[in-house]
């Protein structure tokens, strides 16, 4: 799971620093200062959903050089890569408290519309992605 967390955080810092360095180029996009975060967490929670809504293999039942007959068992994940993928990678990845702490200084600047849409944005589009990411891995992988 760490090697995982290390890559979701990395990519979540990267994301965020290409980010902030276009916003400060032009300054016409300084509305979206933030904003990145939402779109990660979104862009995560679809991830998650997706991993965990793939199917699972049972390593321990499968015969070496045997192919796999269906395309659920080439393509569906261990639970270690579960784990590795899901806790590790979509766990850094995402964040909670920054989406908190941006919460919070919004309502501090008294940009309470703005702190709405980004509450919407980070929960109801986290978990409506999350169900995307369930209902399309198990109607591509007929689970």
């Amino acid at each position: 799971m760490g090697a995982g967390a290390v890559c979701g955080a990395l990519c979540r810092f990267q994301i965020g620093k290409v980010v902030t360095e276009r916003i400060a180029k032009n300054p016409k996009l300084g509305h979206l200062t933030g904003w990145h975060t939402a779109g990660i967490n979104v862009l995560g929670s679809f991830a998650l959903g997706g991993i965990f809504g793939s199917p699972l293999i049972d390593t321990k039942s499968m015969n070496p050089g045997v192919k796999p007959s269906s395309i659920r068992s080439t393509f569906g994940m261990t639970p270690r890569m579960k784990l590795l993928c899901g806790v590790g990678f979509c766990g850094s990845f995402t964040t909670f408290s920054t989406f908190a702490v941006d919460l919070v200084n919004m309502v501090g600047r008294r940009e309470i519309a703005k702190a709405c849409r980004y509450f919407m944005v980070n929960n109801v589009g986290g978990i409506a992605a999350a169900a995307a990411g369930m209902f399309l891995t198990q109607q591509l992988f007929e689970v």
